[in-house]
């Protein structure tokens, strides 16, 4: 008799992955940041201010200064660097490589705009938005794509838009929507074009993936956070230590020139702040004396880039993106300084 061949079981599709990631990211999001910035939107109504600058009554000891700016910053920051670790190794497991890779797999400028889509509810700092991005990356979502949703998150945010609408006026909000979407795509387009992806084929199952879910889950999410948080740490504290000489308060110190332009564009990409922390910080230094100028070169680049956010990313990127997100956030910065000059 004839043996018929055996053929290997189909392996249904485990629908409840996808689900069950949409519902971390949901709650997420909506405990660490839609819920908290709903009320805090009626608050910058009502009072023009979502409180003091992160930057002010800064100890003249640097140790001390870094020990103090590092207590309020994590304090600040921990609950969405935690939910941006969980994301970021989440993806890699629940989502399948091939709907990422339709989404957002290609070079074409529709990943580009999927990314930039998918960033706007995140609402995430540059810091918590890198282990995402990295977990993308890992995904092989295209350079361009995976840029476009980092920087999105930052520069794009609604919340930090209102905000700033009713603390610094609707004229600031309106520009930073402008400049944050031209720089987003902008940035994100010359990656992918300076950085071309490899040819992507149909993803290959590897034998880590026929184990249980949480052992993987929890192998993932300690490389992602071996790769990313302790550079993370130590580049706080060390500009923790520098604030004071990036960022002088004194009355006229920061006049509307084209030095203090250049100064503060490279400054605030630099530095590291929270979410939505530029606001207070910038309507602080302007009521010390700063210009609009170098006030609106602050506004976009210390929330899109930073020492910490580039590190972060050193293995989801090649050096050159990232330099190119550095020197292009840092460009932008200065150009609309520039225009603010010139249309003085």
């Amino acid at each position: 008799m004839t043996q018929l061949p055996s053929h290997a079981p189909v392996t249904r599709f485990a629908w409840w992955k996808p689900l069950l990631f949409l519902a971390v990211v949901v709650i997420g999001l909506w405990y660490v940041k839609w819920q908290p910035y709903y009320g805090k939107a009626f608050t910058a109504a009502e009072t023009h201010s979502i409180g003091k600058s992160i930057l002010a009554n800064a100890a003249d000891s640097p140790w001390r200064a870094t020990l103090d700016y590092a207590m309020v910053y994590f304090l600040a920051v921990w609950k969405a660097a935690v939910l941006g670790v969980i994301l970021g190794s989440l993806v890699q497991v629940l989502i399948p490589r091939a709907w990422l890779l339709r989404l957002m797999g290609s070079s074409r400028f529709g990943s580009t705009l999927m990314g930039t889509g998918l960033g706007l509810p995140g609402m995430m700092c540059s810091c918590c938005a890198a282990p995402v991005t990295a977990g993308l990356r890992q995904s092989q979502v295209s350079s361009g794509a995976a840029m476009a949703f980092w920087l999105a998150n930052p520069l794009l945010n609604p919340a930090t838009l209102i905000f700033m609408g009713f603390v610094l006026g609707w004229h600031f909000a309106a520009i930073r929507l402008v400049a944050g979407l031209m720089m987003v795509l902008g940035i994100a387009w010359l990656v992918q074009r300076s950085v071309p992806d490899q040819a992507v084929t149909a993803p290959v199952i590897p034998a880590r993936d026929e184990q249980p879910f949480l052992s993987r889950w929890l192998r993932v999410m300690w490389r992602l956070f071996c790769n990313t948080i302790p550079l993370y740490i130590i580049a706080v504290l060390l500009l923790g230590a520098a604030r004071v000489w990036l960022f002088p308060h004194a009355d006229g110190a920061v006049g509307n020139t084209l030095f203090w332009v250049m100064l503060m564009a490279i400054a605030g990409c630099l530095f590291v702040i929270p979410t939505a922390a530029e606001i207070p910080i910038v309507q602080t230094m302007m009521l010390a004396g700063m210009g609009i100028a170098p006030a609106l070169a602050l506004l976009v680049t210390l929330p899109a880039v930073s020492v910490p956010s580039l590190l972060m990313l050193h293995r989801a990127f090649p050096a050159r993106a990232l330099w190119i997100a550095l020197i292009g956030v840092a460009g932008s910065g200065m150009l609309l300084g520039v225009l603010a000059l010139w249309l003085a």
